[in-house]
């Protein structure tokens, strides 16, 4: 990680204790003003330096990915970025998130550890593994002026990169990998590179953003942007069924969970506190791919761990992702029970911050308290239909909002629902909501925007 003395940290009011002896800035100009600034210009966010990164090579190391993930990477370019989906037998989703490959049979994966270090050990082929979390910086630059941010800081064009692609380019004479990807739901761009060069690279950035108006963005604004943007989040929106998938690939050498138990990652999934009406029934928390829209990724021309499950819920997956939107008189009856007097036990607090992944002191990042989860059952028609979860307050819109893993049947836009409010044991209330556009950004998306209309970099 970086140090408190980076630039990073300066104008931080808030910090986040990730784990002992390690900070993360939680907060800089509050984050109803960090979250808009990608609106109107863009932020500036450190929270992905958490990542954990992990390096697959040899002569296997596709024919390795391809039996480990539900995606294809036999034709994965050397500017290519592939969105990994690694399932148990169930079909249920292990771990997600970012390959790219940077030489010849060699890939590097963010999010995929530590799972992955597990079935490389366990795998039998002729491929390695290499842990290089804290050893590469990660700076992500999201909004309409993230690219013009950019060009600025490195003295460069960038235009040329594609959606989902990658390139190296210079930032003063510092080598650094842009990548043009992220989780606002609009234009975003991502920045590797070697971890010694960060204040350096990272100063250079932010000196170019103020000049656009950016904002630094903490990790309590970070995880604000996947439900606005239709980016279903592990550990945002669900939990991984990392000591529940003993089965198959995951049976070796005295399986998964004896592998985990001594990992720091796996404070996400030891001790989880389960908020929300769904109590704690943990199999309707975790997820398939169909569940939170990711069945494009699926390509069953290979085995990986979970093909028969998937290939049997493809064929009427029971549940599909929606946004649901919030009716605003029922949020404030939930609100008004804090101010019903004594004899009124009051709800669980619906205005105290603004989604369901707080900071507590002591509570998040600590193994012996667990890490939170809040789900919330979805019901129509007398009956379970799915769940909500990702609840935030979109300041754009004014309007509180959630992921729904729901039954296809009660997707269609408009469709009213009913959500229960309340971890069993507390009270509980009915809120109406309503099934609403997905993703909820109605802005042009990342993936569909020409930026040719963006003015380029002029010396």
């Amino acid at each position: 990680m970086y140090s408190p003395n980076s630039p990073a940290y300066e104008g931080a009011t808030l910090l986040f204790p990730l784990g002992p002896g390690v900070l993360l800035p939680y907060e800089y100009t509050g984050y109803k003003d960090e979250i808009l600034a990608s609106k109107t210009s863009a932020w500036i966010g450190l929270s992905l330096m958490m990542s954990p990164v992990y390096d697959v090579k040899g002569p296997d190391a596709v024919k390795f990915l391809n039996s480990i993930c539900v995606n294809d990477f036999t034709n994965l370019s050397n500017k290519g970025i592939r969105h990994a989906v690694i399932c148990n037998e169930k079909g249920q989703i292990m771990t997600d998130g970012v390959v790219i490959k940077i030489a010849e049979n060699t890939f590097r994966t963010y999010w995929l550890n530590p799972p992955i270090d597990y079935l490389v050990k366990t795998s039998g082929m002729d491929v390695e593994g290499e842990d290089i979390t804290g050893r590469e910086y990660f700076i992500q630059i999201a909004g309409e002026k993230s690219l013009e941010i950019l060009e600025k800081a490195c003295e460069c064009d960038l235009h040329d990169i594609k959606f989902a692609t990658h390139r190296m380019t210079k930032i003063g004479n510092k080598d650094m990998r842009v990548l043009r990807l992220g989780m606002s739901g609009n234009l975003a761009y991502e920045v590797h590179g070697p971890i010694e060069d960060f204040d350096e690279v990272y100063q250079r950035i932010w000196e170019a953003g103020k000049s656009f108006g950016a904002k630094k963005l903490g990790f309590h604004t970070y995880c604000m942007n996947h439900t606005e943007g239709g980016f279903p989040n592990i550990h945002v929106h669900y939990p991984l069924p990392w000591f529940e998938s003993d089965e198959g690939r995951y049976a070796v050498d005295g399986g998964l969970s004896a592998y985990l138990k001594d990992r720091p990652e796996a404070i996400y999934n030891i001790n989880r506190r389960l908020l929300g009406s769904v109590g704690n029934d943990l199999d309707v928390r975790f997820v398939t791919p169909y569940d939170v829209g990711w069945g494009f990724l699926i390509k069953f021309n290979h085995e990986f761990p979970g093909r028969k499950a998937l290939e049997k819920i493809a064929q009427n997956p029971p549940r599909t992702v929606v946004t649901l939107e919030w009716n605003a008189a029922d949020i404030a009856a939930v609100y008004a029970t804090q101010f019903q007097g004594k004899e009124v036990e009051p709800c669980e607090r619906i205005d105290a911050e603004p989604l369901d992944m707080f900071y507590q002191e002591n509570v998040i990042g600590w193994p012996e308290y667990g890490y939170i989860y809040r789900a919330d059952k979805v019901v129509a028609d007398g009956k379970q239909v799915g769940i909500s979860t990702g609840r935030i307050c979109s300041y754009y819109y004014n309007r509180m909002i959630s992921l729904g893993f729901i039954d296809p049947k009660y997707a269609q836009v408009g469709k009213e629902l009913t959500l229960i409010w309340g971890t069993p044991g507390t009270p509980q209330k009915e809120i109406r909501v309503k099934v609403a556009r997905f993703p909820y950004i109605d802005l042009i998306r990342n993936e569909d925007r020409n930026v040719e209309t963006i003015p380029r970099y002029k010396k």
